[in-house]
């Protein structure tokens, strides 16, 4: 299939193909070809995530969307409402030499309210903010694609209900973002708040740039197992509790440790150095 497509694609075709996230490993070379042959192939992956359930851990993708963001020229979308999607397609349809894969979950999602919510139009950027003042410096964000979208969502009402200035970030689109300017990306995710939380149902490799030295990810460190979607998803810590915990855990990281990085090093390493030279028989 991935063949065929390529060979329509270089045709003057628009060529789609469907399956499951999981045997986007049988289809790497064909991806892989269509990034240096710089052709629009367009690649749909469904069932992405443990949602799958019953289906087991030779269905449940873990590495795969680290697998398909590692792929140079290939931009890999995980949409997080039908908004997104919407959007998505708009953009894909202009792309004249990136091929893109397009992942998406199983299990329905809400369609968010975006008269409450950031405008779904911010998916053309990669990532934008969702939640949150962003004139106000927050002190936690959360960011999160496809289906903990939505789990993201009812993590940061808890924590504003507690008074916590929260910011939460849809990413569905890490390649998209990394390319815009640095003063848009420091706006949606501020140098100053090193207290950030990934949320996907995923490994986590992906998100090293963006969690930080201090930051964690809500991730899958494990393959699945054999279960309904839901009580799946609550063992393997995708909960509002699990993420808010997370969330409290990295604020009180960067309360030990507020600053920049060069501060923290002057504040910390400089004095340890010191004292160890002085200890020295030199």
């Amino acid at each position: 299939m991935g063949s065929i497509m390529n060979g329509m694609a270089v045709s003057k075709l628009r060529p789609f193909g469907s399956t499951f996230l999981v045997f986007s490993d049988y289809m790497k070379a064909p991806i892989r070809v269509s990034a240096i042959m710089e052709v629009p192939s367009v690649w749909v992956y469904t069932h992405d995530s443990i949602g799958v359930g019953e289906d087991g851990p030779t269905h449940q993708p873990v590495e795969q969307l680290t697998a398909l963001r590692s792929i140079p020229n290939l931009l890999t979308f995980r949409p997080g409402d039908a908004n997104e999607v919407l959007e998505m397609w708009k953009y894909i349809a202009t792309l004249k030499k990136e091929p893109a894969a397009v992942v998406l979950s199983r299990q329905n999602l809400p369609t968010l309210d975006r008269s409450k919510h950031g405008a779904a139009s911010g998916l053309r950027k990669g990532g934008y903010v969702l939640a949150g003042d962003v004139e106000e410096e927050p002190e936690v964000i959360l960011m999160a694609t496809g289906s903990e979208v939505s789990l993201m969502l009812e993590a940061h009402e808890a924590l504003a209900k507690d008074g916590v200035r929260v910011r939460s970030v849809s990413m569905p689109c890490l390649e998209l973002f990394k390319h815009q300017p640095s003063e848009y990306r420091e706006m949606v995710l501020p140098d100053s708040c090193r207290a950030r939380v990934s949320i996907e149902a995923a490994s986590a490799e992906s998100w090293g740039v963006f969690v930080g030295l201090d930051g964690e990810s809500v991730s899958m460190s494990t393959f699945g197992f054999s279960a309904p979607g839901s009580s799946l998803q609550k063992e393997m810590g995708f909960t509002v509790d699990n993420v808010v915990a997370t969330a409290r855990r990295t604020m009180q990281k960067q309360a030990r440790g507020r600053g920049s990085h060069a501060e923290w090093r002057e504040r910390e390493l400089r004095p340890l150095l010191s004292r160890r030279l002085n200890s020295m028989d030199v």
